[in-house]
């Protein structure tokens, strides 16, 4: 197999686990892909062998991508990889790590599994948002579009299909993927949506009344956001890592992409046993 190496590189556990890494992988006669960044900062690589990633197409000829670090590492490999179906595998390092299916105890065990063909591809919906019609940004976890720099409520109104669903004023709006739903929809009050499902979560921020409640939405339709009593310009963040400024006579268009990011995991995993555990649930 060609398995490529993702990383957030400052992480210490990244750096003391990728010798052994490389070693492990060499002895099971597996093609190791490094990033340019992990490349350019390894030190004493000459006892290793590697391959360079060197464009993003070069993620088409990879079998797996290990995305090591936390949600945020597995949200860049997917933007990186974007429409290539290349499958991510996440590896945990530390934090809350929503989406890891790996961690430093169990890594190679789960490499293992990859290697001898036990491991099913879970597709993840990705929306994407086009800014009057040309700017796009593709998100596996949530857009936000709230007020920036501004102490002022963010105004704007929600459309599905042309029709009016309702107007907001509040800090800003949260539309979250079932993957995003467990970010910072939850911590928002939003629900959290199983990840298999096709819907679009719409959850306020601080909304300046007491009827503004998150709303859940089709993904296969299209969203419009507009900002017709807007009175300051505001900002849109894609996976809490892209950013644009827009003005008041911007027009978002959101909809679902015609491809999923390929995510894998194992028979052994359960959804809402990683729910139970990460948020604690049922503890006394």
């Amino acid at each position: 197999m060609k398995i490529g190496i993702w990383a957030n590189t400052s992480k210490k556990a990244f750096w003391d686990m990728l010798p052994n890494l490389m070693v492990w992988l060499r002895e099971k006669e597996q093609s190791v892909y490094l990033t340019t960044r992990i490349h350019s900062l390894l030190k004493g690589d000459e006892g290793y062998n590697f391959n360079v990633i060197q464009s993003a197409e070069m993620f088409r000829e990879l079998n797996l991508l290990l995305a090591m670090g936390g949600d945020g590492t597995i949200l860049s490999a997917a933007r990186a990889v974007e429409d290539r179906g290349t499958p991510i595998l996440g590896v945990h390092l530390g934090g809350l790590g929503f989406l890891a299916e790996g961690g430093q105890e169990n890594l190679n065990h789960r490499l293992e599994s990859i290697i001898s063909g036990d491991y099913t591809i879970f597709p993840r919906m990705v929306l994407e948002v086009s800014i009057n019609g040309g700017i796009t940004y593709q998100a596996l976890n949530d857009l936000v579009v709230d007020r920036g720099e501004s102490f002022r409520l963010l105004k704007c109104s929600l459309s599905l299909n042309g029709n009016l669903i309702t107007n907001y004023s509040a800090d800003g709006l949260i539309l979250a993927t079932p993957t995003g739903s467990t970010a910072y929809n939850l911590s928002a009050g939003g629900p959290i949506v199983a990840p298999w499902l096709s819907l679009v979560t719409v959850t306020p921020i601080c909304p300046h009344s007491f009827s503004s409640r998150p709303i859940v939405l089709p993904a296969d339709q299209e969203l419009t956001i507009t900002f017709p009593n807007a009175e300051e310009d505001f900002r849109l963040t894609v996976d809490g890592q892209a950013e644009a400024k827009l003005a008041k006579d911007t027009v978002l268009t959101i909809r679902r992409t015609d491809y999923d990011i390929q995510m894998v995991t194992f028979e052994d995993r359960d959804y809402f046993q990683t729910l139970r555990t990460k948020l604690g649930w049922g503890d006394e």
